[in-house]
């Protein structure tokens, strides 16, 4: 039996298989929602305030935003290999420490910086076909370079914005503010004055998203030298952060209202205000100082992140 799995294993349908799994992997589809969403989100303002759906428009610019995702996971595959192969070694952690694929050797090692290159000049393919061909204002390649090269550089070298203390800001300013105007613009052309509100819970939490992700990295990127916002902080600092840009997440939620987000925002944000809640009740319970339990707060934060993006959508309809 064993010698029929062996053989199995060696045939090239297998071996593609493997191999195509391992891309998928790579690719960490999961993680793109927290990208796609919001610019879901920003093209939904643009049909409830104006009136406006231009499919053409949202399928090329969330074609787009794939690509720039899909470059920022596979350059950071590629530069944070060392660390994610020691942070896998120690805790095989879903949110943190990349896919676990290229430590694995299932891929050629240079494959995640390829496809990187790849994806981010398709991405910039299509930026210029929605400014020159479709003519959706002059300001769509600017939108989409602020997205696409601090993704590319967030991990790449020598800029490596994850080594300079600002990284974790980017990913905010690129995950929050920028899908969600980026994709109001494309459709109508302007920036409205509610995606100024509706942003930043969204660039916090993210924010946080990241902030915590590190934590199970912690001790490998202190050990190769990548200096991270955490790593700079240290762990006590960084945990106060956490709780501080939770607590801020809150109140601009509120701000939001304040703004004219619909009070029914309310309706969803609640329960994800109390997903919140409890994640800071679980640290001060020091489950953020156990991998395991560290991996449950890593889902949950997540889901804080998610849950607000989807609340401001439910408050638009």
């Amino acid at each position: 039996m064993e010698r029929i799995q062996d053989l199995t294993r060696t045939t090239p349908l297998w071996r593609i298989t493997r191999k195509s799994l391992a891309w998928i992997s790579l690719s960490r589809p999961p993680f793109h929602t927290v990208g796609i969403l919001p610019f879901c989100l920003g093209t939904y303002l643009a049909w409830k305030t104006d009136g406006i759906f231009l499919d053409s428009f949202f399928f090329l610019g969330a074609l787009a935003v794939f690509l720039i995702l899909l470059s920022t996971y596979h350059a950071g595959e590629y530069f944070d290999y060392k660390e994610d192969s020691l942070s896998k070694a120690k805790f095989n952690s879903r949110f943190s420490g990349g896919s676990g694929i290229m430590p694995a050797k299932i891929l050629a090692r240079r494959i995640p910086l390829v496809t990187s290159i790849v994806a981010i000049l398709l991405a910039g393919g299509v930026g210029l076909i929605l400014q020159f061909v479709y003519r959706t204002g002059p300001y769509t390649l600017l939108l989409g370079c602020l997205g696409a090269l601090s993704g590319f550089f967030y991990s790449t070298k020598p800029i490596r914005l994850v080594e300079r203390g600002c990284g974790e800001l980017f990913i905010a300013f690129c995950y929050g503010w920028l899908p969600v105007a980026t994709a109001f613009y494309l459709q109508a052309g302007y920036f409205h004055p509610l995606v100024h509100w509706i942003s930043p819970p969204i660039a916090l939490t993210i924010f946080n998203v990241i902030l915590l992700n590190e934590f199970p990295d912690y001790e490998a990127d202190k050990s190769v030298g990548k200096r991270n916002l955490l790593v700079r902080l240290g762990w006590e600092k960084g945990m106060l952060l956490f709780i501080m840009v939770s607590v801020a997440a809150w109140i601009t939620i509120l701000a939001s209202i304040y703004g004219g987000v619909p009070l029914k925002v309310l309706h969803v944000y609640v329960p994800v205000f109390f997903i919140s809640l409890l994640s800071l009740f679980l640290i001060f319970r020091n489950w953020h100082r156990k991998l395991e339990t560290l991996e449950i707060l890593c889902g949950m934060n997540i889901a804080v992140n998610l849950g607000t993006t989807g609340a401001f959508i439910y408050a638009l309809s």
